[in-house]
């Protein structure tokens, strides 16, 4: 089967499951798809800590644990999480790409930063679910959005390096295409749906997410580079892995949550 067929099935059977899930699933079985989604990532990032086999496994389940110990309490835990999640992004995460730190194999560090780019994302996605689907969908749709700016703007006309060191093929105009193609996103909201009151309003943070999903992308390609790695493991055909897909979400969503959490 040829690479581009691949990644057409997975898509298709990948939108589809997501759009069951949202749309058919109760608000328990969705939180647990969820974390099923960061199992696997976890499972990912002993990889790229460069564990085995039994390691990885092993900390995809303390991962699970502590989902289902933070369902429990999550409307106390929400904020605080998601407060850490966004601080680490904003102010943490510029200073390590640029001074390129690593993980290293068997390392607290390494599994306790796993467990501050994974644990979030799910804790914002059960947020941003029960506040609606469509509000998940929604937030998700900035990244996307944002990829698809970025990928076509940088291949016509991407010509100034983001970070050639980190990951080659990122460019500025890519960047810029981003914030474009959020931009129209931003603006097809405002005309077909009704969008009102402090929803508008937020729609002036659009450029701020597109600027933390670029550093989720730019993390993970971090990583990658530094495990010797191309993609983060083969679970999607023609897709590579769950953090090369989520990569930019991590990042992204749970600054998205803890906003829409002090506004509503």
């Amino acid at each position: 089967m040829s690479n581009l067929k691949q990644r057409v099935i997975t898509a298709l059977c990948l939108v589809t499951g997501f759009g069951v899930v949202l749309f058919l699933f109760s608000a328990s079985a969705a939180a647990l798809v969820f974390a099923v989604i960061a199992a696997c990532a976890a499972w990912e990032w002993g990889g790229l800590m460069r564990q085995n086999q039994s390691a990885r496994i092993m900390y995809a389940l303390v991962l699970l644990l502590f989902l289902w110990q933070i369902h429990i309490l999550s409307a106390a835990l929400t904020p605080v999480l998601l407060a850490i999640s966004v601080v680490f992004w904003l102010l943490i995460m510029p200073f390590w790409l640029w001074r390129k730190w690593t993980l290293r194999g068997n390392d607290f560090f390494g599994y306790l930063i796993g467990f501050l780019v994974i644990l979030p994302m799910w804790v914002a996605m059960v947020f941003l679910y029960s506040v609606s689907p469509w509000m998940l969908l929604a937030t998700m749709a900035i990244v996307w959005g944002a990829d698809v700016g970025a990928y076509f703007t940088g291949r016509a006309f991407g010509r100034h390096k983001l970070a050639p060191a980190i990951s080659p093929g990122k460019t500025w105009e890519g960047v810029a295409g981003a914030l474009l193609g959020v931009g129209m996103y931003g603006v097809c909201l405002l005309i077909y749906l009704p969008v009102q009151g402090i929803l508008r309003w937020g729609l002036l943070v659009l450029p701020l997410l597109t600027a933390v999903s670029v550093l989720g992308d730019l993390f993970e390609s971090l990583l990658k580079r530094q495990a010797g790695i191309k993609d983060s493991s083969g679970l999607l055909p023609g897709h590579g892995g769950v953090l090369d897909r989520i990569d930019s979400l991590t990042s992204t969503l749970p600054l998205a949550a803890l906003l829409l959490h002090f506004f509503i």
